[in-house]
């Protein structure tokens, strides 16, 4: 009797689904077609003389002996993706890959301009950056260093190398017209929120902002077409500080002051602590990052654009 020899890209499709359940999804995750996927889980049973899943209109289940494989694939991968980060962490060059995790907006309104200076600086650094809202698994090497979003008073997993960069605070946003053609405190009001994933008129995060008796219209589920829709006197917008005190179109609005909504970390895996690469991209982030604090914070002065909306504002009330 012939003995079965694994490969580990056939556990790794096989671990795939069982974590997501669906082909394309497994796809998405992996960067490779739908139908692959089907084809190698197919050819994986066939080799093994066993059936790994259960094919169902609601997607793949694991049967007993794909739950028993589970428990030996994951161990498998947890040993690869170990021994590959000790190795990489030996290394002491400035030069490779960087896969850096982060929400888009942090890219496209703050730090772009810093990642152009480090690709510039290191020219045998080659960044990777993978925009995601998500907590993607620094474990399993879904990226090395993470600029992550954490809820005031968070902290990081204690097998990642982390540290607090700033406070992130929101605040109210409008254009100066919008100001000017809304009373923010009309019974029945006129205004509306720019509302986010909710469903009702006045969610949770309504009635706890300084104008609860406004209600929600919308749903617009990006922080990127939040800022758009506010710029184009859409309604009132619930914004990032470092989104909305960048914008000209727009202004705080009056009786508003910025509070904390996230802290800002710079993570990576504690095995690459030692990696000349990382270590780099981690202080120059790091450093880029705090530079800008006072913005994140929102202590950036917005003065006169407020000035200016409310002059506008008693302007148009008296011409009415």
């Amino acid at each position: 009797m012939g003995v079965t020899v694994m490969d580990w890209s056939d556990l790794r499709i096989f671990l795939a689904l069982a974590r997501r359940r669906s082909v394309r999804s497994a796809g998405k995750l992996l960067a490779i077609s739908h139908s692959t996927i089907a084809r190698r889980i197919d050819i994986f049973e066939g080799r093994l003389g066993v059936r790994l899943f259960d094919r169902q209109t609601t997607g793949y289940t694991l049967t007993a002996a794909g739950e028993d494989l589970l428990k030996t694939a994951e161990r498998v991968e947890e040993d690869i993706n170990g021994a590959e980060r000790r190795l990489v962490g030996q290394d002491g060059r400035l030069r490779g890959e960087i896969k850096v995790t982060m929400p888009d907006a942090l890219a496209t309104h703050l730090l772009m301009p810093d990642l152009a200076t480090f690709a510039t600086t290191y020219p045998e650094i080659e960044l990777e950056v993978i925009f995601s809202y998500d907590a993607l698994d620094l474990e399993q090497r879904q990226a090395d260093v993470a600029i992550r979003f954490v809820p005031p008073g968070g902290s990081p997993a204690d097998n990642l190398l982390g540290r607090r960069l700033a406070g992130v605070a929101q605040s109210v946003y409008a254009t100066p017209d919008y100001l000017r053609r809304h009373d923010l405190d009309a019974d029945p009001p006129t205004a509306c929120w720019i509302g986010w994933a909710d469903h009702a008129p006045f969610p949770r995060w309504v009635l706890e902002s300084p104008f609860p008796n406004i209600p929600a219209r919308g749903r617009l589920y990006n922080v990127a077409i939040q800022l758009e829709a506010t710029k184009q006197g859409m309604g009132l917008g619930m914004l990032p500080c470092f989104l909305g005190d960048c914008e000209e179109a727009l202004v705080r609005v009056p009786g508003a002051e910025p509070w904390p909504l996230f802290e800002l970390w710079v993570l990576s895996h504690e095995d690459l602590r030692a990696t000349a690469r990382m270590r780099a991209f981690r202080d120059f982030i790091a450093a880029a990052i705090v530079r800008r604090r006072d913005l994140l914070e929102g202590r950036r002065s917005r003065s006169k654009p407020v000035a200016r909306a409310l002059s506008i504002g008693r302007a148009g009330a008296l011409a009415g």
